[in-house]
């Protein structure tokens, strides 16, 4: 092999698929998602506001923000 593939191909070894910013935005997803899911813990009012409602918006927010994440290019 020449220098050259060589080259090409330790550098595509050390690149990852996601950047920094796709990191920190699938753990903003994550904890989205988890404060929804505290949200609907509870057994005082099954019908309450919180869990029939704001908690499934909450949860839905979060995989919105996941997939965004994930399709979200690196800046390079």
């Amino acid at each position: 092999m020449s220098k050259e593939k060589i080259k090409k191909v330790e550098n595509a070894e050390k690149e990852f698929a996601f950047g920094k910013e796709n990191y920190t935005l699938m753990i903003a997803g994550l904890v989205v998602i988890f404060i929804g899911f505290v949200l609907m813990y509870g057994t005082e009012d099954i019908f309450d506001f919180r869990k029939v409602t704001l908690a499934p918006i909450v949860v839905l927010l979060g995989f919105v923000i996941e997939i965004f994440a994930i399709i979200r290019r690196p800046k390079d």
